[in-house]
């Protein structure tokens, strides 16, 4: 069975979202952001999720991990919880 190892940043709003990843992507560290933004509990960690195998997560979370290029930042991604920017951090 496939698994996954990512860290997420959980957020309220699209914007909020988008905003994030701009800061990513200009150089911030995903970890610091997580830490400072995310709502999910996870953020402490720096919005580590642990491993985890296909299905385990929302579908549209799950479809991202499971695709996504490794160490690229993805989103936003819109599931019942709210945005999230994801990074798949390793793939087996």
């Amino acid at each position: 069975m496939p698994r996954a190892r990512a860290r997420h940043i959980l957020v309220e709003s699209e914007k909020a979202c988008s905003e994030l990843k701009k800061k990513i992507e200009a150089g911030a560290d995903f970890a610091a952001l997580a830490k400072t933004h995310s709502k999910c509990p996870s953020g402490r960690s720096g919005g580590d999720l642990g491993s985890f195998g296909r299905g385990q997560m929302v579908p549209e979370f799950d479809s991202v991990v499971f695709t996504a290029e490794l160490g690229k930042v993805q989103g936003p991604v819109k599931t019942q919880f709210g945005w999230h920017l994801i990074e798949v951090v390793e793939r087996s």
